[in-house]
């Protein structure tokens, strides 16, 4: 019985949350909802998207039958005019005069536009709703230049949207010092702004504008430094400003900063009115993101039922892929010492910057930054929610847990079931682990279902896989690893079902053994799996569209769309003759040269069609291609041995060439690395790789699951004393073992540290053969070799392979006039993007 008359002002995200809440605990209301645009409640966190091929439609919350099936009248495209307090009534632009008993005002917010002269012409646009979207799709057609004014989270979104557009120079100008000054300090805006500039997005920092120059279009922005920035358009992202014009002119108090002001219960001073979203003031607090906004909708609907629900506050926790770049903060990011003790980990070369804050006496995270690696994202939040205490060695956290084993206390079982998992909704994890165990959830998707975690930002939805994988494994269920929505089964079935059918495409696995046309997961990880059991060209029968775009060029894309070209170099060794065949290729194509850690010269900057030239040369002087691109064996680094050093013990060059012409070509999971050292020194830093071998007086100690990347780990004593042979048959093992059980994209120090049993149970299955399965790997291992050829070889004598190495179709030599280079250290590097 709909005793009690409701009225919504909104149908944002937080207005469409309430009506959900609302109707799920409650049947006696009769719910009026007024939404100002035309369209039903969306998707506004992932509203970019729009610019990537998603509609309308795709980012809708719900249906009109929806609004239907719970009794709620929906008026769109009608905003209320004026609300009368004293009658209980609002009256709406169309003229509708509706009663109520409640009103919840979830008017949300607007975009801030500051007062710039010119900010009026045509050219200037916000970036909030769909129409503007709309409008800013329709004007980047012709324009050859946009600005984005802000560079908060926004505005980085908007530089997005731009780019996905195509627009040719788009570019971010923010007032302050920095990138995403709320959220990052200054070290990690410098590593954010560096990735963003290597993606081709011009940054300008410290840039106060006062006029926006042209006539009736845009055409310059004009600084107060007296500097002049010419842009065909410009999106202002500069901030929010609450909705708050109706609570002002019926009476309610609002902050003079702007926000209606409500108390713990979300109450505004009238007590039948209640404000939640971008529009309430809080303790002196407007939240400009979702989850909070949700967590208002739940307080406001639990209140008009009954209960008795305070809003105490919210964290503003956030992790985001920004034009391809994880960002996330959480906790008290930006506190300093001496009110912490703070622990940082940089790594400018890939762009990654961590920092975690403890407190003083060291037992507990107070918050941190993530800037190009955020996976530890969602267990650092944890830990700062939940007072976890800190591992002895608490830069664990950032680095990972060395010598395979994970941080006390930083595990899914350390959590406490009150752990809020999901933010947006407040589903916590014993309700996640409830409704596996008891609810018999056991995807992603019954799980959303059934408790709607997952369902708001997203950025949850890991963590939520990793506590049903767990709950399942303690309840002795099966656990499938399945790919994506195209292949029902995991990489491990899928790999022994291309073996057992004798696949040898892309397609025709897909045919046999999928659905649908397949995804950018799925696609590289089949074309890997035929290269792993066949090591056939990879560009051959169809596998060229599904591949990465690095092996598609057998050549790593660099900064500025050239390419590199890294010939093989075994164990380090080159004669003379070699050396100056790369210098007179380099010379040649005006390449960059640089000698790498792993003993091989690396050249840079060649364009695309120059490709196949160069590697003709290289071929015909005995080099071949060093395979620097692919998923697969990259170098086998050693000293010089005892052929040279009065310390070493063996000719580690000559088993390093060894090694390396055996293994290499042979795709895997994800690249891996060798060394051999000539004696206990470790010269060639073997400890480090993959799998690494030193000599000993009797012969050569085998390491394996070492990693010298962004979370270094020392590799583990495999086996000891072996003769040559022997260390190669259990390499072959080794490597057999994890191709075929590996997930995707997982390094051998992550495989292990994952394997029950850990080095030990590793140990049985390659030396003492536990599974059987030693002669059938080294069989297979001995295939693969015999299939070996140079793929640069089988690229420049193949037409139909050499025609995609070129920038134009109906001209082979043209080059790409847009790779620029500069001059650096008497060589050639990527040039920066040319600001005007």
């Amino acid at each position: 019985m709909c005793s009690k008359k409701l009225v919504i002002i909104g149908n944002g995200m937080v207005g469409h949350k309430f009506c959900e809440k609302i109707t799920d605990r409650s049947d006696e209301f009769s719910i009026t909802v007024f939404g100002e645009e035309p369209k039903i409640a969306y998707d506004r966190v992932h509203l970019s998207e729009y610019f990537s091929g998603k509609g309308a439609d795709d980012l809708a919350l719900a249906s009109y039958d929806w609004y239907r099936e719970r009794e709620i009248t929906l008026h769109l495209g009608d905003p209320v005019k004026e609300i009368n307090t004293r009658e209980k009534t609002v009256h709406s632009h169309r003229g509708l005069r509706v009663e109520y008993d409640y009103l919840v005002m979830a008017t949300g917010s607007a975009a801030f536009v500051p007062d710039i002269p010119g900010v009026e012409k045509q050219g200037v646009f916000v970036y909030r709703t769909i129409e503007d979207l709309d409008m800013i799709r329709d004007y980047a057609v012709g324009a050859k230049s946009a600005m984005v004014l802000g560079g908060g989270l926004l505005g980085l979104e908007a530089a997005k949207a731009l780019m996905d557009l195509g627009v040719p120079q788009t570019g971010i100008v923010e007032f302050a010092s920095r990138l995403m000054p709320r959220q990052i300090d200054q070290r990690g805006s410098a590593i954010l702004q560096a990735k963003l500039e290597s993606l081709g997005l011009d940054i300008y920092l410290n840039k106060n504008t006062s006029l926006i120059e042209g006539g009736d279009h845009i055409s310059a922005l004009s600084f107060t430094d007296d500097s002049v920035l010419e842009t065909d358009m410009l999106v202002i992202s500069a901030g929010i400003r609450p909705r708050d014009e109706l609570a002002r002119l019926c009476g309610l108090e609002v902050s003079s900063r702007g926000g209606i002001v409500v108390d713990d219960r979300l109450q505004t001073s009238d007590p039948s009115i209640f404000a939640i979203g971008e529009c309430a003031l809080h303790a002196q607090m407007i939240y400009g993101l979702v989850a909070p906004g949700y967590e208002m909708a739940e307080v406001v609907a639990a209140n008009l039922c009954g209960a008795q629900k305070r809003f105490s506050g919210f964290d503003m926790s956030t992790k985001l892929k920004l034009i391809g770049v994880d960002v996330a903060s959480f906790g008290d990011n930006l506190v300093s010492e001496p009110h912490c003790r703070t622990i940082v980990f940089e790594n400018r070369h890939k762009g990654v910057y961590k920092r975690i804050n403890i407190s003083n006496d060291g037992q507990y995270l107070l918050g941190g930054i993530l800037i190009g690696d955020a996976a530890a994202y969602n267990m650092l939040l944890q830990t700062v929610n939940n007072r976890i205490v800190l591992p002895p060695d608490p830069e664990d956290l950032v680095l990972g847990a060395r010598g395979g084993q994970e941080a006390a206390g930083a595990g899914l079982a350390g959590l406490p079931d009150s752990a809020v998992i999901c933010s947006c909704e407040g589903v916590t994890k014993g309700q996640i682990c409830g409704a596996v165990s008891e609810g018999g959830c056991e995807t992603v998707d019954a799980l959303k279902s059934c408790t709607k975690a997952g369902t708001g930002c997203g950025g949850c939805v890991p963590m939520m896989k990793d506590l049903m994988l767990h709950t399942l494994k303690l309840n002795g269920k099966y656990i499938r690893n399945v790919i994506c929505e195209h292949f029902a089964y995991s990489r491990q079935e899928l790999f022994d079902l291309i073996h057992i059918h004798e696949l040898k495409s892309f397609n025709e696995v897909l045919d046999a053994l999928g659905k649908g046309d397949g995804c950018e997961v799925c696609k590289p990880l089949v074309v890997s799996l035929l290269a792993s059991l066949w090591n056939e060209m990879i560009l051959k029968k169809g596998n060229d569209v599904a591949q990465d775009s690095n092996d598609r060029f057998l050549a790593n894309i660099q900064k500025g769309g050239s390419y590199s070209v890294v010939p093989r170099i075994p164990g380090g060794e080159i004669t003379p003759d070699k050396l100056m065949v790369i210098a007179g290729v380099a010379k040649k194509y005006n390449l960059y040269t640089k000698i790498t850690g792993g003993q091989r010269i690396d050249m840079f900057g060649a364009y695309l069609n120059d490709l196949p030239l160069i590697w003709s040369e290289l071929i015909a002087a005995g080099f071949e291609s060093g395979h620097a691109y692919g998923k697969g064996l990259r170098t086998v680094k050693s000293c010089v041995g005892s052929t040279w050093c009065r310390f070493g013990l063996h000719d580690s060059v000559s088993f390093a060439i060894r090694i390396e012409e055996r293994y290499r070509g042979i795709r895997a999971p994800h690249k891996f690395k060798s060394a051999v050292s000539g004696c206990i020194r470790e010269c060639a830093e073997a400890q480090s790789k993959d799998f690494g071998i030193i000599a000993t007086e009797k012969g050569w100690n085998l390491y394996v699951c070492g990693n010298g990347g962004s979370k270094p780990q020392h590799a583990l004593l495999l086996a000891s004393d072996l003769d040559s042979d022997t260390c190669i048959r259990y390499i072959d093992r080794f490597l057999m073992f994890y191709i075929r059980t590996a997930d995707p994209l997982t390094r051998t120090a992550t495989w292990l540290n994952k394997m029950e049993g850990g080095i030990d149970y590793l140990r049985n299955v390659i030396v003492n053969d536990s599974l059987g399965m030693a002669g059938q790997w080294e069989g297979e291992m001995d295939a693969l070799i015999k299939n070996y050829t140079c793929e640069w070889k089988e690229a420049i004598e193949n037409p139909e392979i050499r025609k995609r190495f070129r920038y134009f179709v109906n001209d082979p030599v043209a080059k790409d006039p847009s790779i620029r280079f500069e001059e650096m250290r008497g060589q050639k590097k990527a040039a920066e993007w040319i600001k005007q």
